[in-house]
C-alpha cells in the first residue's frame, strides 16, 4: 500500500501562527517560519511551546521577505532542495500585511510599503517555484477596482510562470467561526504537476472551495439574529431558538472557558470612557468604535486597531485577549505571552486568519493534492 507523500510548508508573514496552526493540525509539516515583527514571532514561539509543538526544522526567521532575494536566497533554496530530496511536496503559505488594500486602512494600494509586499511574495513564489502556494488578503484587494487591477496583474505573472490558480472571497462564518470576516484566498499549483490535457489551454483550477464549508451564507443571513438589547451587566439571556449556537460569541466564550484562560485578564483598562461604555446597548455595532458585541450573535471582523474598540456583551469593559482568541476560533490551549504588550496582543489577534477557516482550507488543499495524485 502506497503511503501519502508528506507536505512541507514554508510560512511567510506568519504573525503569531494562526494560519500555520490550521495547516499543522491537518497534517502538514511547518518547516520554516518567517515574520518581521519580533513580538509576533516571540508569541508564535511561545504558543507552540505551550501546545507542545515541535520547532520548525529550519527555524524561526525574523527577516524582511526581501532578504530571500539577496543574502538568504541560497539558504532558502538549500532548504527547499533538502525537502524535495525526501520526495516531499513543497508549499508556500502567507498573508502579506494588508492596510494598503483595506477599505478602512491606508488604501495606498500597490504604492504603499505593505502593498509592495504582496508583489514581493508573488516574486518569491515565482523564484523558488514551490509545488503550490496560498495567498491571503483583505477583501479590498478583490472588491476595489484599482486594487483589483493590481491583483489581476500579479495573477497574470503567476500564470506566465507556470502556475494555475483559483481564488475565492471567503467569509469565516462559512467555516463555523463566530465572526463576519471576508478575505480573499488565492491558491496556485504548478501546471506541470496537473493533467496536461485538462489544463493545456486554461490557468483556472477546478478547486472545490466549498467542500469544507459548514454553513451557506444565505442560510446564515436568513437567521433572525437578535439585534440590540438593553445593556444590563451580568444579566442572563437565553439563546434564541433560531440562532446557530456555534456562530455566537457566547458559545465560544463557554467552549474556550475564556474566564479561566491564561489571557483572561489581558484587556485594556481605560481611565476614562466608562460612562460611554455603559450607555451602549448589547449588540449595538453601528459605529466604527465602541461596538458592543451581542452574546448570541457573531462578532464583526476582529479588527482592534485604529481606535476600533469592541466591548464585552455583558461586562463593563473591552473584550480580553482570551475572548478575542475565541472569536478567532483558536483552540482553548492557544495562549499569548504575558509580557507581550496589549497593543501587540490585539494587533496580532486581529491580523490572524481564523483557525477554523485555515483548517478548512488546509483540508481542501490536501484532498485536492491527493485527487491529483501529488501526495
Amino acid at each position: 500500500m502506497n503511503r501519502q507523500k508528506k507536505i512541507s510548508i514554508f510560512s511567510f508573514f506568519s504573525g503569531s501562527g494562526f494560519l500555520d496552526l490550521g495547516f499543522e493540525k491537518t497534517g502538514y509539516d511547518i518547516e520554516l517560519v518567517n515574520e518581521i515583527s519580533a513580538p509576533f514571532l516571540e508569541a508564535y514561539i511561545y504558543s507552540r511551546e505551550k501546545m507542545n509543538l515541535s520547532v520548525p526544522r529550519f527555524g524561526y526567521q525574523n527577516l524582511d521577505i526581501n532578504e530571500y532575494f539577496t543574502g538568504q536566497r541560497k539558504e532558502l533554496m538549500k532548504h527547499i532542495k533538502e525537502v524535495r530530496e525526501e520526495n516531499r511536496v513543497v508549499g508556500f503559505i502567507g498573508g502579506p500585511p494588508c492596510p494598503d488594500f483595506s477599505v478602512g486602512g491606508k488604501n495606498k494600494g500597490r504604492e504603499g510599503e505593505n502593498g509592495k509586499l504582496s508583489m514581493n511574495y508573488v516574486d518569491l513564489i515565482i523564484d523558488m517555484k514551490p509545488d503550490f502556494f496560498l495567498f491571503e488578503n483583505v477583501k479590498g484587494l478583490w472588491k476595489t477596482s484599482r486594487h483589483r487591477e493590481f491583483y489581476e496583474e500579479f495573477k497574470h505573472k503567476l500564470h506566465s510562470a507556470g502556475y494555475c490558480t483559483t481564488d475565492r472571497l471567503t467569509n469565516s462564518l462559512e467555516f463555523g467561526v463566530p465572526q463576519d470576516r471576508e478575505r480573499i484566498f488565492l491558491f496556485g499549483l504548478q501546471k506541470k504537476k496537473l493533467n496536461k490535457t485538462q489544463y493545456q489551454n486554461s490557468e483556472i483550477l477546478d478547486f472545490p472551495w466549498e467542500n469544507q464549508i459548514r454553513y451557506e451564507m444565505d442560510e446564515i443571513r436568513r437567521v433572525n439574529w437578535p439585534l440590540v438589547d438593553d445593556f444590563n451587566p451580568n444579566k442572563h439571556i437565553i439563546c434564541p431558538n433560531e440562532c446557530i449556537p456555534e456562530l455566537t460569541v457566547e458559545y465560544w466564550f463557554q467552549k474556550n472557558e475564556v474566564y479561566n484562560h491564561p489571557n483572561t485578564y489581558d484587556h485594556f483598562r481605560p481611565r476614562a470612557g466608562l460612562t460611554k461604555m455603559k450607555s451602549i446597548s448589547e449588540g449595538d455595532v453601528s459605529k466604527k468604535s465602541y461596538k458592543r458585541l451581542h452574546r448570541w450573535r457573531y462578532s464583526p471582523t476582529a479588527a482592534y486597531g485604529n481606535n476600533e474598540v469592541h466591548l464585552h456583551p455583558y461586562k463593563i469593559r473591552r473584550i480580553s485577549a482570551s475572548e478575542a482568541l475565541a472569536i478567532q476560533s483558536l483552540p482553548s490551549e492557544f495562549e499569548l505571552p504575558h509580557d507581550m504588550s496589549l497593543s501587540n496582543m490585539f494587533k496580532t489577534i486581529g491580523n490572524g486568519v481564523p483557525f477554523l477557516l485555515s483548517e478548512g482550507i488546509a483540508t481542501t488543499i490536501k484532498e485536492y493534492l491527493s485527487l491529483n495524485k501529488m501526495i
